[in-house]
């Protein structure tokens, strides 16, 4: 800001000291605008994920970590319109963060939602299966279906029983793991 000054004030104390106290005001000023701009996009909220969800009608849990907030508003957003293939898997992967399969079973009259790019399952599944029964038609039958590590893929490793203990993963993390 001293640039924009006439020369003769780069010398005094007071000026100086005057240009100090404002830029800091002026810089917590343009944090505070930034925090606010924020605010208006779903992925970079925080506080204002409130509003967000007061927006899309759903009740506010600040128990849920805000990824899986943002994951919830996110397929509200989403969730408008006709109801399509497309658009079921875009809603169920605003929730997963990865990649879900959507096969229709016509003469059975329901969907399977396969989760293909995370293993195990979804610590959301309850926000998941809620906003897929809100969007889809209530005649339709749902079933979810997951993905675990397969004993064909430890054999297309070549590991042997030695080096999978030496890995010193439980049964849980074993069946989750992305070799």
């Amino acid at each position: 800001m001293g640039d924009y000054l006439p020369l003769y004030y780069r010398d005094s104390v007071a000026a100086n000291g005057i240009l100090t106290a404002e830029s800091a005001e002026l810089a917590d000023l343009n944090a505070e605008i930034s925090d606010v701009l924020a605010q208006y996009f779903v992925d970079t909220a925080t506080w204002g994920l409130a509003h967000w969800e007061r927006i899309c009608g759903i009740a506010t849990d600040k128990a849920k970590p805000p990824e899986q907030r943002r994951s919830v508003i996110k397929s509200k957003l989403r969730g408008i319109g006709t109801v399509t293939v497309s658009l079921i898997k875009n809603v169920a992967e605003a929730y997963v963060n990865g990649e879900v399969g959507v096969t229709e079973d016509n003469a059975n009259y329901s969907l399977t939602i396969t989760f293909i790019s995370s293993r195990g399952i979804p610590p959301n599944l309850d926000d998941i299966q809620s906003v897929l029964r809100e969007t889809i038609p209530a005649h339709l039958g749902l079933t979810f279906k997951f993905t675990y590590l397969i004993w064909s893929e430890l054999d297309a490793l070549g590991w042997t029983w030695d080096m999978l203990e030496n890995k010193a993963l439980t049964y849980d993390q074993l069946e989750v793991y992305k070799p």
